[in-house]
């Protein structure tokens, strides 16, 4: 089968359903993409450049959608040349948030589209307006409406649509979760697996070392940013180092902003930082930035609670992943996480805005031995019943054999 695989940001949600889509050699595979640096053997990769935009006087309720709208007319024009060169796919797999979708039912009619929906924008009752400490600005709420506008178009194309959390399927209106299957995503339970030597030898990063005596805390998100809790996270630090003078803390995540407002002059470390100077002992806490995939990995295997803190947002890879590695969570108390914790089975729950209840749920779990094996078994016995990436593939198949009437792959 010919497969093209639409998003700006290659290869997206999309590496594991390509490595096996690759495995046959009779498949082929394009991928339309903006350029950077992630490869894949085997993807024929059609690259395209944003231009400059200059939206200056465009309102700004418009301007998403402007970008989104200059995106889908250039991944048109790539998609005509594909066509020009004799390519049609039998399937196009793709991220409908940038937009980049929009033009392609006009370029191959016929061909079915199975477009990830990711998330339906609201002013009320989700990411908006949760954090007291962040008001929505004054005219906002308009802004974040039109947010929806290519959510809106997509589901106009009449097409088929993908969503990986029940949370987020219901997130969009009654009408259109018709038209969106949901698609639960996993984790690769033989790559992210407990390891039950992680705690016998010291693990050195730079020049932090945490030996088999200390306590790990860690913490993960894409960006240190309050949209996953980090400015909560930061305020637990003075207590709970204060109470266990064995705790160490690693914190990994990138200073640049994935979700939410930017600040003026710094980053949300450095804004933290400031605000926390003096009052705990920075040489038990690291910051390494974004790590390498099997530091990352070593990190949940060695830890001895697991922070996930989030807004109602979209649940990030990494709270799979560190429930496939039998990690003891502590995360937030949020809907989309209690769709994978369940407070005192398979993590425990606290409030997402509150660092002193966040500090002592670290603590209660630190203390108790037993609680930490019963979290971290019944995390990973969750993983194995709900997240295999297996059963992932094996739906992604099911899905486009239903839309092509084809067989996917004659791989084993």
């Amino acid at each position: 089968m010919k497969y093209l695989f639409v998003h700006q940001n290659f290869p997206g949600q999309y590496l594991h359903i390509v490595r096996h889509l690759l495995a046959d050699p009779a498949n082929e595979v394009v991928f339309i993409t903006e350029p950077n640096v992630n490869g894949l053997a085997g993807v024929r990769r059609v690259n395209y450049q944003l231009p400059r935009l200059n939206l200056e006087t465009t309102p700004p309720a418009a301007r998403d959608f402007s970008t989104a709208s200059v995106r889908a007319e250039i991944v048109a024009r790539m998609a005509g040349n594909l066509k020009t060169l004799g390519f049609t796919p039998d399937i196009i797999i793709g991220h409908h948030g940038w937009g980049e979708l929009l033009e392609l039912s006009d370029v191959w009619p016929g061909v079915p589209i199975l477009g990830y929906f990711e998330f339906y924008y609201s002013p009320t009752g989700q990411d908006v307006g949760f954090d007291p400490e962040f008001p929505v600005a004054e005219g906002n709420h308009a802004r974040i409406r039109a947010m929806n506008v290519v959510n809106l178009l997509a589901l106009a194309l009449q097409q088929h649509g993908q969503t990986p959390t029940r949370w987020q399927l219901t997130r969009y209106p009654d009408w259109a979760q018709k038209q969106i299957r949901l698609l639960p995503e996993g984790a690769r339970l033989d790559q992210c697996k407990p390891d039950p030597k992680a705690h016998a030898r010291p693990l050195a990063i730079k020049n932090f070392t945490i030996r088999p005596t200390d306590k790990l805390v860690t913490y993960v998100a894409r960006n240190l940013e309050p949209y996953r809790g980090f400015h909560v996270m930061m305020r637990a630090l003075p207590d709970l180092l204060r109470a266990r003078p064995d705790v160490k803390v690693v914190m990994v995540g990138g200073d640049d902003v994935s979700y939410g407002a930017r600040l003026a002059n710094s980053t949300w470390r450095q804004h933290m930082e400031k605000e926390l100077a003096g009052k705990y002992d920075t040489s038990r806490v690291l910051m390494p930035g974004q790590v390498s995939y099997d530091l990352y990995l070593r990190l949940l295997q060695r830890s001895d609670a697991h922070v996930y803190l989030t807004y109602p947002f979209v649940p990030s890879w990494s709270l799979r992943e560190a429930m496939a590695c039998g990690c003891a969570i502590v995360g937030a108390d949020v809907e989309p996480v209690r769709e994978f914790l369940t407070d005192g089975r398979t993590g425990l729950l606290t409030p997402c805005l509150d660092p002193k209840r966040l500090s002592r749920r670290i603590l209660e779990l630190l203390e108790d031995d037993r609680l930490g094996r019963r979290l971290r078994i019944g995390a990973r016995k969750h993983a194995e019943a709900h997240l295999d990436m297996a059963n992932h593939i094996a739906a992604y198949e099911a899905t486009i054999r239903d839309l092509t009437g084809r067989e996917v792959s004659r791989a084993a």
